[in-house]
């Protein structure tokens, strides 16, 4: 049956490692939209890194943001759900973590879209001129949309597990979608998957109806919870042991093949 969804993930799925969308992957997307499927972007970047995103997926779409914490309409240019951590557990989260995380410092992301860090965290992007740095107990005023840990010169599955270890079950959802020590936590129970799920449900679809992408932790309960879910050939171990199919890498337009194939 041709899928009625295509949720994809966006870093080392569809864009490459130039941080571009193939022109073969933009006509891909361009071809199961004409043919009457909806395309959603479901991506741990915040918001304000969409920019550009809409061209590929085309209009009326929208965006899982922040691992599922927020959902983001291209059409309007803002956010219209989310899914904060509660800032008593994010007090709680970091306090825990700090005492089992050697070397570990934080930053957040706000449903506001602020993004604030603590001295010792360094971001691998230039960041904006909003951005806050300090005491994150001072921007606790507005919910967070996401806690992110970092620990330089560590590998994010080894972090991803002291982090597992540390935090007891039920209180939090741990993943990540980079290599270089980054931990990404949402409210518990707050997945790619989840958010897909609900907003979809409201518009009378259900996972059979769902083919996904991806390519790391993040992806993994979406790729699992899709009636079809993909991983491309560059992808984590967790996500090629759950997927459906694997297709080629993310600079070799793994996805386009897919789809192409599907709907061309």
């Amino acid at each position: 049956m041709t899928p009625k969804v295509v949720a994809t993930d966006l870093d080392g799925t569809v864009v490459r490692s130039d941080g571009t969308i193939s022109a073969r992957t933009h006509a891909a997307l361009a071809t199961a939209r004409e043919a009457g499927a909806i395309i959603v972007v479901a991506t741990g970047r915040p918001p304000r890194w969409l920019a550009g995103i809409a061209e590929a997926t085309g209009p009326g779409a929208s965006a899982i943001c922040a691992n599922g914490a927020l959902v983001y309409d291209f059409t309007s240019e803002s956010i219209v759900d989310s899914r904060p951590i509660d800032l008593d557990v994010v007090r709680v989260l970091m306090k825990e973590l700090r005492g089992s995380v050697p070397g570990v410092a934080f930053a957040v992301e706000r449903i506001d879209g602020l993004f604030g860090h603590e001295v010792g965290y360094h971001p691998r992007w230039e960041p904006e001129e909003q951005t806050f740095v300090g005491e994150l107990e001072e921007i606790f005023d507005v919910p967070v949309a996401k806690l992110l840990g970092r620990v330089e010169g560590a590998g994010s599955d080894d972090l991803l597990a002291m982090a597992r270890a540390a935090v007891p079950e039920g209180v939090a959802s741990l993943t990540h979608s980079s290599i270089d020590g980054l931990l990404e936590v949402s409210a518990y129970g707050v997945t790619k998957a989840s958010t897909l799920a609900a907003w979809l449900a409201i518009r009378g679809f259900s996972a059979a109806d769902v083919i996904a992408f991806g390519d790391m932790p993040n992806d993994v309960e979406m790729i699992a919870w899709a009636g079809h879910g993909v991983a491309v050939a560059n992808a984590h171990p967790e996500v090629l042991a759950v997927a459906d199919e694997i297709t080629g890498t993310n600079d070799g337009d793994g996805v386009a093949e897919v789809l192409e194939r599907l709907f061309g």
